[in-house]
């Protein structure tokens, strides 16, 4: 058995990614992607071109997850970044968020972000919120019912941030 490895993603990637970036969006619990995304479009969103990026995590051939990281707004917002990350519904539970987490607050730190700045986390994605905290993020603010869950109906987006 190899080791999981992360690394940029390549457009031959995506056909392993859109699987279940397809199953996390129709579950209704994390994204407020529409449900009848079509893989096209999903691949517009997800796949970044500088000066962000896209990586993956693969084992033994296997993507198991996918992060994408660079700068949350253009122009005079550029010093902050942002980050989104899909974790395969069979890989959940195996350090595999962790793992691209902490890759993408390495690659911010070495892009000289002055802090990530993650814009909607939804609250009721405990075992999200308990990693970026895990990892230093804050949450400095909720909006209230901005996103409407498959199963909770109504519940609050945190804006979390980790200064660099």
């Amino acid at each position: 058995m190899t080791d999981p490895w992360i690394r940029p993603a390549t457009d031959d990637d995506w056909p392993r990614i859109w699987p279940f970036f397809h199953a996390t969006v129709q579950e209704g619990e994390t994204y407020a992607f529409p449900l009848d995304l079509t893989e096209e479009t999903g691949r517009g969103w997800w796949m970044e071109r500088p000066p962000g990026l896209t990586v993956v995590l693969e084992e033994e051939g296997r993507v198991l997850g996918s992060a994408k990281m660079g700068p949350n707004r253009p122009g005079h917002g550029d010093h902050v970044g942002t980050a989104s990350f899909m974790v395969s519904p069979d890989a959940r539970g195996r350090g595999v968020g962790r793992r691209l987490g902490e890759h993408v607050v390495q690659w911010h730190r070495d892009q000289g972000f002055a802090g990530i700045q993650f814009n909607a986390v939804v609250e009721t994605n405990t075992a999200a919120v308990a990693l970026w905290r895990s990892l230093g993020f804050e949450v400095v603010g909720t909006v209230p019912g901005a996103f409407r869950s498959a199963t909770h109906g109504r519940v609050g987006l945190h804006v979390m941030y980790l200064p660099l």
